[in-house]
């Protein structure tokens, strides 16, 4: 920001010096008697007279004579901003010009481009406005005008001058090869850009996933024309954004050429502060009888969802439409609308191509605490010899993601390369997908969805599918936990979202197998990064006390995945190889190879030596876990951001507790989360049994 806009000050605006040059020849005089006539009665342009060493009566542009003698003393006495010479003629502007700029009025004059880079550093604020011609054209006007001939016009022809235009000042390029008209509108339209143009500043306001600019009350572009419920395109050489608009009337204060991007808007245009850009306003986006006809509750061509979604992505619609396109696309989708979106959703991002005839993926629906089967299954797998490249996400409300987890023993923040080397080496990996397969218009969404809690299964399909059909997956498997507290309530809703996985995948060319699970319940006993891998190595370790529901699930899924090679062919005999693999620690070894090929931590993470122990208060058989309040309890303890923080679970459904006995154990690494996850706990432990 200016050091004008830091003080608090707002100043007037100063004007801006437009420099006319080009070639002779190129129409430089007539271009810009067109604009003085179109713009001098606005007042506000004021067109230089230039300083000549030559008679007043020699023709051509008007122009104030002077000697030679005359304009050296002149030069010396200070009186002209900036002199050239060329042709054997001496040129000046005089420097009263400048009083013009500093009172806010614009100046045009005709000029050299020898002189632009000293010009600069004279005036607030040069803009070059460059008029060329072809060849033929140059010539002939030359001879035109009367004052060359002959061998002067070819002089005039090869004189050279390079275009050297310094930072910060901006060039337009005017070719003026048609009629005069055609290039005075060019000129004018050039002129009122420039104008129109603000200088970029980060403004120090977070509006989090919303671009908003700020405009001063005064500026040059007046801002009250841009208030209003549309957005603006604010519009760099190579970038450009969307943002709505708001005006500042305190600090911190603008200039009246700046604008102000809050943190996002800066970081989305990603461009240098003091960057010129120009603004307009957005026109109503093509795509709004689409977003009207799905609101109205009608299905849509993948044609017009292409159209729609990438003018959400760009930010074309306010929050309060998107809601309502988002509200309607939850009431109804059709088989064909989750394909059309899933295809489109592709399109945003770049496509892996694994060159191979099998690629797996595994994803959860989640909401499950503990079920960290994933780092089970991706070495079983792995080990057999099938490619399981894995992204997964980090815990948005649970206590631990399936990277989470994995971040205890190893990097998960890998490149696209890293990731290609590891799965090149092991055959498998387990990375965080934030870097990989992100989506952007996952972003603009959730910023709508969460807080209104919209939420639709059909929606998360076309999403899900989305980044697998991206990352280069040819086989997709799916877990889908079903219970009173998971994300799907019922196993007919469960059943209903694993065939439409299936017709998806099929339509997109993916082969989907989707599993409605037992979601009752946690699996294991650990719930929190740490504490979950220590399941998992209990369980790829062939532990006699490994969690024996997480090494079923694991087995499980693994089966499915490893039917898929025709040399296996059904899942009997991949269960049968599953086992085999773990038995013999074939898995495991496969595991510690990943591990060590993503980048193994030199200390793993250990569960928190800090304990609180959750006792039963009666005898009885353990009649349900409440899988909502055992996370809140492992979020409150720390979970996920302190790996080491959690529960471990010391009852299971249907087993006998005596009072007294521990239900489970708490983790933290500071007393004062433990306190307040004990103090949780104590008002209800989230476990039920006999006798409370």
């Amino acid at each position: 920001m200016s050091e004008t806009a830091m003080s608090g000050m707002r100043p007037g605006p100063s004007g801006i010096f437009f420099l006319v040059v080009g070639p002779s020849g190129a129409g430089k005089d007539t271009l810009i008697d067109g604009a003085r006539a179109a713009l001098s009665a606005g007042g506000r342009h004021v067109f230089a007279t230039r300083v000549i060493t030559r008679p007043a009566d020699a023709g051509g542009e008007q122009h104030t004579a002077s000697s030679d003698q005359q304009f050296a003393q002149d030069e010396q006495a200070g009186r002209f901003l900036i002199t050239w010479s060329a042709h054997g003629l001496r040129y000046g502007l005089p420097s009263t010009l400048a009083n013009e700029l500093q009172g806010g009025r614009h100046v045009i004059a005709n000029g050299s481009r020898g002189v632009i880079g000293e010009l600069a550093g004279k005036v607030p604020r040069l803009v070059v406005l460059h008029i060329s011609a072809d060849r033929g054209a140059l010539a002939d006007r030359i001879r035109d005008r009367g004052r060359e001939a002959g061998e002067q016009v070819a002089q005039r022809l090869g004189r050279e001058v390079s275009l050297a235009v310094p930072e910060g000042v901006q060039l337009f390029d005017i070719h003026n090869d048609g009629t005069i008209d055609e290039g005075v509108e060019k000129l004018l339209t050039s002129i009122d850009s420039a104008q129109r143009s603000l200088r970029v500043v980060p403004y120090p306001i977070d509006t989090w996933r919303e671009r908003v600019a700020y405009l001063p009350q005064d500026s040059v572009v007046g801002a009250a024309d841009y208030l209003g419920p549309g957005r603006i395109s604010i519009e760099g050489v190579s970038r450009s954004i969307t943002a709505s608009v708001h005006v500042t009337q305190a600090g911190p204060a603008l200039a009246a050429d700046e604008i102000g991007l809050s943190v996002h808007a800066f970081e989305s245009l990603a461009l240098t502060p003091g960057t010129r850009v120009s603004i307009k306003r957005t026109p109503a986006p093509e795509s709004r009888q689409a977003l009207r006809e799905k609101i109205k509750g009608n299905p849509l061509s993948e044609a017009q969802y292409a159209l729609l979604l990438e003018d959400i992505l760009q930010g074309r619609y306010p929050d309060s439409e998107v809601a309502a396109f988002l509200v309607a696309a939850t009431r109804s989708l059709s088989d064909a609308e989750v394909v059309a979106l899933a295809r489109v959703r592709a399109s945003f991002m770049p496509r892996i191509d694994w060159n191979e005839p099998i690629v797996v993926d595994k994803h959860s629906m989640g909401g499950i605490p503990g079920s960290r089967i994933t780092l089970i299954v991706i070495p079983i797998v792995a080990a057999h010899g099938l490619m399981i490249p894995k992204t997964s996400s980090r815990a948005i409300t649970s206590a631990a993601g399936t990277a989470d987890a994995m971040e205890a023993v190893a990097r998960v923040d890998l490149t696209a390369a890293e990731v290609r080397e590891t799965v090149q080496r092991t055959r498998g990996c387990i990375a965080w997908n934030g870097r990989l397969n992100h989506s952007a218009l996952d972003d603009v969404m959730n910023h709508i969805t969460r807080p209104l809690g919209i939420d639709s299964n059909r929606w998360s399909v076309a999403s899900i599918l989305s980044k697998k059909l991206s990352a280069g997956s040819t086989h997709v498997i799916v877990d889908l936990p079903w219970g009173p507290q998971a994300k799907l309530k019922t196993l007919a809703e469960a059943s209903e979202l694993a065939r439409l996985f299936e017709t998806v995948g099929q339509a997109l060319g993916l082969v989907v197998q989707a599993h409605a699970t037992d979601g009752t319940a946690p699996i294991g006993r650990g719930i929190g990064p740490a504490l979950e891998v220590q399941d998992v190595r209990q369980v790829l370790s062939n532990a006699p006390d490994a969690p024996a529901d997480l090494r079923t699930k694991a087995l499980a899924f693994a089966g499915h995945i490893l039917a898929w090679d025709p040399a296996l062919g059904h899942y009997e005999a991949g269960r049968a190889r599953a086992e085999e693999l773990l038995r013999t620690g074939a898995a495991l070894q496969k595991f510690e190879q990943i591990v060590d090929a993503q980048g193994r931590r030199a200390e793993p993470v250990q569960p928190a030596a800090l304990a609180h122990f959750v006792r039963a208060k009666g005898h009885g058989r353990v009649r349900g876990i409440d899988i909502a309040r055992i996370s809140e309890v492992a979020r409150r303890a720390g979970a996920p951001a302190d790996k080491a923080a959690g529960i471990h679970l010391a009852a299971g459904v249907g087993e006998e507790v005596e009072k007294g006995q521990v239900l489970y154990t708490i983790h933290a690494s500071a007393a004062s989360d433990l306190e307040a996850a004990a103090h949780l706990a104590e008002q209800a432990s989230g476990i039920s049994h006999g006798i409370d």
